[in-house]
């Protein structure tokens, strides 16, 4: 198993003097103390157990999020280092940094800023440059799923759920070497795209059919007055033509969600436009590879009485950072959001958005699965056998102003290819064709 990172500054002194208490006490150095032992199953009445290992914002919403029945289980931590391909990419390019307007410049593939050699107490930088770290976290070619979203009020299903499939496709920073030998990452030299991702509605009834295709841009990652705006085409029969826009920021409320696109993951935003810090280094309690098969494998698991519960599954302690974003347009519904992601994977955990009086407002939870505890889900491919892709499938969003909640399900996640540079020119441009653009 791999080793976890080493603990730095107001965390690695929190640790040191609890280890400390807990040794003079009779402890061994085998685990912290109090800490849940892997193998150990956690009730309600248990509960109690975990506060120290869970971010403080979501204790103060634990009634929501955990219940009276509930078997959390503590499972070993296990090494979800990232692909080989991924691995060598980040240590055969170096030449990343920030630029002006918190940019990224020189950045080819890989891992842009190892973590490693991130300081997140010294480095003014931190911040923005794991930010761009979970930007270009390792997810295989891209996601591709089948997704459920409901939407709730105490634990009653409101009208108005959503499902269909997503997909999304890399189409710059690949790692993969026939990529890297033939255009520096890109699967078509030259091209200016970074991402394009398409949604396909299949319900409700009235929205079968519906689709929206996002292209995001590699000028994104410059300065915002350089960077080309995001484009989106959005179709639906009702219409029955396509039309298209250029999405300055995506922070409207999905409707009858609780959630903005941008909270998709905890962060699908461009990073320019938003000031970021590292405010501190610790290790937490979460649910980062799944046991549960929901939704699209079976729609009845038991989510608890507010249906946005994670408690019934396998839970890690992980070593994780906290960071801070601030969005810089006044307009933005949030005042800050803080992010807590796995510092081995860059996934994010957890996430706690605050609105314009910076007072908690939304409370963001993931769950995750690991390719390679089930290797029949998530094949690997040419260049990369082995994926090693810790993939976010499930994400729970709870107002805690309103107390009203979203749960969207995506168990099938993953990031195999749909295939080389003909398939992927197919899948992008198909529907673009079908309808006359």
């Amino acid at each position: 198993m791999r080793r976890a990172p080493p603990l730095r500054g107001r965390a690695a002194r929190i640790a040191a003097t609890c280890a400390a208490a807990w040794l003079a006490s009779g402890g061994t150095a085998d685990a912290a103390p109090g800490a849940p032992a892997p193998g150990e199953v956690v009730t309600w009445a248990e509960l109690r157990r975990l506060r120290a290992y869970l971010p403080r914002e979501l204790w103060r919403v634990r009634d929501q999020l955990f219940f009276e029945g509930m078997q959390l289980r503590i499972t070993e931590r296990t090494d979800q280092s990232p692909a080989a391909a991924y691995r060598e990419a980040t240590r055969r390019f170096r030449d990343a940094r920030i630029g002006p307007d918190g940019s990224l410049e020189g950045y080819v593939a890989g891992q842009p800023f190892p973590m490693d050699g991130v300081d997140c107490r010294d480095d003014p930088l931190a911040g923005v440059k794991i930010a761009w770290n979970f930007d270009h976290q390792w997810e295989g070619a891209g996601s591709r799923a089948r997704f459920r979203v409901t939407f709730l009020r105490k634990g009653r299903v409101q009208e108005g759920g959503l499902a269909g499939r997503i997909g999304s496709v890399w189409l710059s920073n690949r790692v993969e070497p026939y990529y890297l030998a033939s255009g520096a990452g890109s699967v078509f030299p030259g091209d200016p795209r970074k991402l394009v991702q398409q949604v396909d509605l299949t319900a409700p009834a009235g929205a079968a059919g519906s689709w929206t295709a996002l292209t995001r841009y590699r000028s994104s990652e410059a300065p915002r007055e350089r960077a080309r705006l995001d484009e989106l085409w959005q179709y639906s029969p009702g219409v029955g033509r396509a039309t298209r826009a250029e999405v300055r920021h995506r922070s409207a409320p999905v409707e009858g969600a609780e959630i903005v696109p941008d909270d998709l993951g905890s962060f699908a935003g461009v990073v320019t436009r938003y000031d970021w810090e590292c405010l501190d280094e610790l290790e937490l309690l979460a649910p980062v590879d799944s046991r549960v098969r929901a939704y699209p494998y079976a729609g009845d698991h038991d989510f608890g009485p507010t249906g946005l519960s994670f408690a019934n599954d396998d839970w890690q302690l992980r070593p994780a950072v906290k960071l801070r974003m601030r969005p810089k347009d006044p307009e933005h519904p949030y005042a800050r959001k803080d992010l807590y992601l796995d510092r081995e994977t860059l996934r994010a955990l957890y996430s706690f958005a605050y609105d314009g009086a910076d007072a908690l407002w939304k409370v963001i939870v993931h769950n995750g699965r690991f390719s390679e505890s089930d290797p029949g889900y998530y094949p690997g491919w040419d260049g990369v056998p082995e994926p090693r892709d810790a993939k976010t499938v499930a994400d729970v969003v709870l107002n805690v102003q309103t107390g009203l909640g979203t749960r969207i399900e995506y168990w099938d996640n993953h990031g195999t290819p749909i295939g080389g540079r003909s398939e992927i020119k197919t899948y992008i441009d198909q529907r673009m064709r079908e309808q006359g653009i």
